[in-house]
């Protein structure tokens, strides 16, 4: 079976050669540079499918399936792989492995608990086989990420082939990649943060205590340090308390707007994008003409800290004729104003606001609604495999705020630059839906990718703390001098 597999292996790398090979040749006629620039590639070839669809709450389960059509995508253009007997197989010959993630058994009232789920028996986990906890929708499913990755950590113990999932649960921490936190902190910001009467602090904050004392009394903290650890914040206001106590950890975050750099960064940390609140654009037929509003934007004007851009630019849009920039929220009917505002608009306004990101970026890919980016600090999920310029536009905040200047760099993109940016769009739509089960190359993937890239740079921080740790130097003793 061995002198099998191998000789397979060696077919593949033998193939992947001449197809890497012959690619270059015709690359080099048409003139682009770069090995492996998609732009030249047709769109049909080398492509992974995803099913994408309107990805809304089911009432049985709340958990979200795709229902659309499905959707070709090239994820990654530097990894071409081939599966071969359940492995997925890169073009190096090398087998590729999930992420080995440990995850510890929590109390359900740093998890599910907090959605109202009581368990049953021993198991601090639902049987997600038999029910789904339902989350809360609305705002606070846009920092639902938590759910998402627990719920796919715990699907890959019943599922058929481990091998060609990005990540799977382990239940020897001596065998992980990663530790998992399960603690639904965005939630419990949401729904526990504010005091009760007769309260000194709020269940939220002794939570987070809780939290703390617990994960840094296990072995798997001792001995990496925490660095190894994966918690989520994704909120962010959640986590205020632990963070500073846990800042060795990867914390997975929407931005780094309110960590000091020392806590939170590229580095070590991970972004994520929001999960998008309005209905996703299934079946987009439209085009740039029968789009009528050039440029949209509806959300709080009013914002503190770097926010003082919107309402700048409120009084600098207000009275264009084919410009929508107005308040909104998501009460009266919001959700629903908001999807069909940027349905029908080519260009979707992301100004920064109380923080740098906002759900409204992603609101926009959902809608096919070319983003138009003014958040000089934001940083964007998977931005070491996407480039954003070829489906948002950005524009310095000193720029945006001049009279003229951004109205008149939206009027100068052409037809042609807009339906390419619009095509774009819909591709890599699907890279940022949440899901349950979970797809290849949905945003529960995507996370679980960029955590894998952290994990040697983990490993090496590790390894190189323990140089010294295990000699323990005797009590240092004088020069004895032979006495008469």
């Amino acid at each position: 079976m061995a002198e099998k597999r191998g000789s397979s292996i060696t077919k593949i790398a033998f193939l992947c050669l001449f197809i890497t090979t012959t690619m270059m040749f015709v690359l080099s006629l048409r003139g682009r540079p770069g090995l492996f620039d998609h732009k030249t590639m047709p769109a049909e070839k080398l492509l992974t499918v995803f099913n994408n669809g309107d990805s809304q709450t089911s009432n049985q389960s709340n958990a979200e399936s795709s229902n659309g059509s499905n959707r070709a995508i090239l994820a990654n253009s530097e990894k071409q792989r081939v599966e071969e007997g359940g492995f997925q197989v890169s073009c190096n010959g090398n087998l590729k492995e999930p992420l080995k993630i440990f995850l510890y058994d929590l109390d359900p009232e740093f998890h599910f608990g907090l959605l109202d789920w009581k368990p049953q028996g021993n198991s601090v986990w639902p049987d997600i086989r038999t029910k789904i906890p339902s989350y809360p929708g609305g705002l606070n499913s846009q920092h639902s990420i938590e759910y998402w990755l627990t719920l796919d950590l715990l699907a890959s113990e019943f599922s058929e082939n481990p091998s060609s999932r990005e990540a799977i649960r382990v239940k020897n921490s001596s065998e992980a990649d990663l530790i998992f936190v399960p603690f639904f902190s965005s939630l419990s910001y949401n729904r526990f943060s504010k005091l009760s009467p007769h309260q000194k602090k709020s269940k939220n904050w002794e939570l987070q205590e809780k939290l703390v004392k617990f994960v840094m009394s296990q072995k798997e903290w001792k001995i990496s340090g925490g660095r190894n650890h994966v918690v989520l914040a994704h909120h962010p206001n959640s986590m205020l308390n632990a963070r500073m106590q846990l800042w060795p950890a990867i914390f997975i975050l929407s931005d780094f707007g309110r960590y000091p750099i020392n806590v939170a960064n590229l580095d070590k940390d991970v972004i994520a994008p929001y999960k998008h609140v309005i209905k996703s654009y299934v079946n987009d037929s439209s085009d740039f003409d029968s789009r009528k509003t050039l440029l949209y934007f509806q959300g709080a004007i009013y914002r503190k800290n770097g926010g003082f851009a919107r309402q700048e630019l409120y009084y600098l849009l207000k009275d264009e004729k084919d410009v929508h920039f107005s308040f909104g929220s998501v009460q009266r009917n919001g959700i629903r104003q908001a999807s069909q505002g940027m349905h029908s608009s080519k260009f979707c306004l992301n100004i920064a606001g109380d923080t740098p990101s906002s759900n409204r970026l992603f609101d926009a890919i959902a809608s096919h609604c070319v983003p138009v980016i003014i958040s000089d600090e934001i940083e964007l999920p998977y931005e070491d495999i996407l480039d954003y310029t070829e489906f948002c536009i950005f524009i310095r905040t000193t720029d945006a705020v001049k009279k003229g200047f951004l109205i008149n760099r939206i009027r100068s993109i052409t037809k042609d630059k807009w339906t390419q940016m619009w095509e774009k769009l819909k591709q890599v739509e699907p890279l940022f839906e949440f899901q349950y089960p979970s797809k290849e190359g949905d945003a529960v993937q995507m996370i679980w990718q960029s955590l894998s890239h952290k994990v040697s740079s983990v490993k090496m921080k590790i390894h190189k703390s323990k140089r010294y740790s295990r000699f323990v130097p005797r009590k240092r003793r004088g020069l004895r001098t032979r006495t008469k």
